[in-house]
């Protein structure tokens, strides 16, 4: 997989900053939802409850289910200095690495009280900012975080969200991710039953999503950039949905990069499409050869992303970055609230 050719340089485009969604649209599926066929590198533009009008009969859909933590919470220091921590990924039942803020003031022994209900103590300094905590409390962990916590969202949303749950996809269920699956925020209820009425299944991973996944590349060659590892898994229910549609020559169609690197995992790592768990550091860029997945529906992502290096290599670079002109053009709405795109 290696590439000599390609520096994280060739993956940018100018973007106005007026075009990055501050807040979600009144309607989840009200979004402009741009078509892509890249065999015949033609570009459409529709909303995203069209999605259907490209669904086959015998598809499979497959979702992340991973539902976002509300993980920024502000602690004070014995001596009423604020501290502001991200929980990043559990180590252990209470062993958490998590962005502090301001680093400088919490070395190991740092004891950080969050209201009565949580204690936590940073153990070790990690690489980057990031520290490894140990919490104390009484009771459920995740109760205590939902009481406490705040939604942490991407730096570049300046508005405050008035609806925690608009940060949620609709089928969120296990908690762990510290950033949401956006391709999945299109989706409502009422489409997601239309889809299943169509005679398209409907198959769930799970992968947490954590910071790396948004970490710039700092690297010119893309070769030499390392992901930080998030854990994932496909129970055998929905293994079975997924071999199901494929053995019956459905495609299987990812929602988002994240269901992508999911699947794409297991398969190197297996050989084939089967239940798995564990941790993957999986970075697909441009030379990538698919083995899971057909088709994909996302978001339109920052310059220089790992994100943008994944969706090239589903197609080819100079088409992606010809439709992401076209989508500035014609006034998407990008990133994590932002327009959709749908790639076959």
């Amino acid at each position: 997989m290696k590439n000599d050719k390609l520096t994280t340089s060739d993956f940018t485009f100018d973007l106005p900053e007026d075009q990055i969604a501050q807040t979600p649209i009144m309607n989840r599926e009200q979004s402009k939802l741009m078509v892509l066929d890249k065999t015949g590198e033609t570009i459409e533009h529709r909303k995203f409850y069209n999605i259907l009008e490209y669904l086959n009969e015998g598809d499979c859909l497959v979702m992340n289910n991973s539902r976002v933590l509300p993980a920024r919470m502000f602690g004070t220091k014995t001596t009423g200095a604020v501290i502001e921590i991200l929980l990043l990924k559990r180590q252990s039942l209470d062993r958490w690495e998590c962005l502090v803020k301001p680093g400088k003031r919490a070395k190991p022994g740092t004891v950080i009280n969050f209201g009565n209900k949580l204690q936590g103590e940073v153990l070790e300094d990690l690489e980057d900012g990031v520290k490894l905590v140990e919490f104390k409390y009484e009771g459920v962990f995740e109760s205590i975080i939902e009481e406490l916590g705040e939604m942490p969202l991407p730096p570049y949303i300046k508005e405050k969200l008035e609806d925690q749950e608009r940060y949620q996809t609709v089928y969120a269920e296990v908690s762990g991710s510290a950033a949401a699956p956006t391709a999945g925020l299109h989706f409502t209820e009422d489409l997601m039953d239309k889809v299943r009425e169509k005679g398209i299944s409907i198959a769930y991973v799970t992968l947490h999503v954590g910071l790396g996944t948004f970490r710039p590349v700092k690297v010119d060659n893309i070769d030499e950039h390392i992901m930080h590892s998030e854990y994932y898994e496909l129970n055998e229910y929905n293994a079975d949905i997924i071999k199901a549609a494929r053995n019956k020559g459905g495609r299987i169609i990812s929602v988002g990069t994240t269901s992508t690197r999911t699947l794409e995992s297991i398969c190197k790592k297996l050989g084939k499409l089967d239940k798995d768990s564990g941790w993957t550091d999986i970075f697909i860029y441009p030379g990538y050869e698919f083995k899971a997945v057909d088709a994909l529906i996302t978001n339109f992502h920052l310059p220089e992303s790992t994100l943008l290096m994944l969706v090239s290599a589903f197609s080819n670079r100079e088409f992606i970055l010809k439709a992401y002109k076209e989508a500035v053009d014609n006034d998407y709405r990008f990133f994590s609230f932002g327009d959709a795109m749908f790639i076959y």
